[in-house]
């Protein structure tokens, strides 16, 4: 949580690449996050999820879980010259979702597939628990922003180890100040009082400029809050709305198979009661 809200606190009007450090921790924690209590052995079955290098991670599980998302960058990772190893494709996957903005969607499809998500994961993983669709939810903020990624040099190699600053989080505080309750009567009040005072030739317009400057600042901060949440709500309403077609599609389709196996009992039973009859015909 507090990673994601260092990046929208980070993000300005220009995009954000690698050298960002509050992306580099993000991108570290999301991969132990993917990586935690994953099966470090290949599930039993005729079909080998071992990577070409011989490796396993996280991209194994994105690779399959992630295929039924529509136009998917799974193929094009996949097909990079570059790009080897399966930590290398994992890391390219991270930096290509957010640059799409999908990266909610990716892991929200990922974790729809239960089956193969417990196939790939001990129990207790995070990816198996409740925190897993938290964070879909939190995920879903980082659309607001722009990244801009070069998928080459020592980042992607696979062999740069994930290290995660938690600095910055020991002493995380929110940079945004809100006017309180008490402030802005206040602030109203002596408005009011000065709107009724008479007008002085002598008498400057703003007493304190310091203090004007500091509440128009908060003010300021105030509406960058609440246009950020507008931005993540509205994207949150997108994906609801999205999953609930689904659901509703889903449905249907279960309704159909209901209604074709409850047509096809009674054919059965009309055969059976057929053969009956004829049996008794015979004796």
């Amino acid at each position: 949580r507090f990673s994601v809200k260092t990046l929208l606190e980070k993000y300005t009007a220009e995009p954000i690449d690698d050298s960002s450090e509050e992306f580099v921790n993000f991108a570290a924690i999301l991969e132990q996050i993917l990586s935690h209590r994953f099966k470090a052995c290949a599930p039993a079955g005729p079909v080998s999820w071992f990577s070409s290098d011989g490796q396993r991670g996280f991209w194994d599980y994105i690779r399959l879980a992630c295929s039924k998302v529509p136009n998917n960058c799974v193929s094009s990772i996949e097909n990079m010259e570059n790009i080897s190893t399966a930590r290398a494709k994992g890391r390219a996957w991270i930096r290509v979702a957010l640059m799409e903005k999908r990266m909610s969607e990716y892991i929200t499809t990922a974790l729809r597939d239960t089956r193969t998500t417990r196939r790939f994961y001990d129990s207790g993983a995070i990816m198996l628990r409740e925190e897993a669709t938290v964070l879909t939810g939190m995920l879903i903020g980082l659309s607001a922003i722009d990244f801009s990624f070069c998928l080459k040099g020592e980042v992607l190699d696979g062999k740069t180890p994930v290290v995660i600053d938690y600095t910055p989080y020991l002493k995380f505080t929110q940079s945004y100040d809100y006017l309180t309750d008490e402030e802005e009567r206040h602030s109203a009040e002596s408005s009011t009082s000065e709107d009724n005072s008479p007008e002085h030739p002598y008498l400057p317009l703003v007493t304190d400029e310091d203090s004007w400057y500091s509440k128009w600042h908060k003010m300021e901060q105030k509406f960058r809050i609440v246009y950020a949440q507008k931005g993540y709500l509205e994207e949150l309403v997108r994906l609801r709305e999205s999953q609930l077609k689904d659901l509703e599609a889903e449905n249907r389709r279960l309704q159909l198979q209901l209604e074709e196996a409850a047509a096809q009992n009674q054919r059965e039973k009309r055969e059976l009661e057929g053969v009956i009859l004829e049996l008794q015909e015979q004796l």
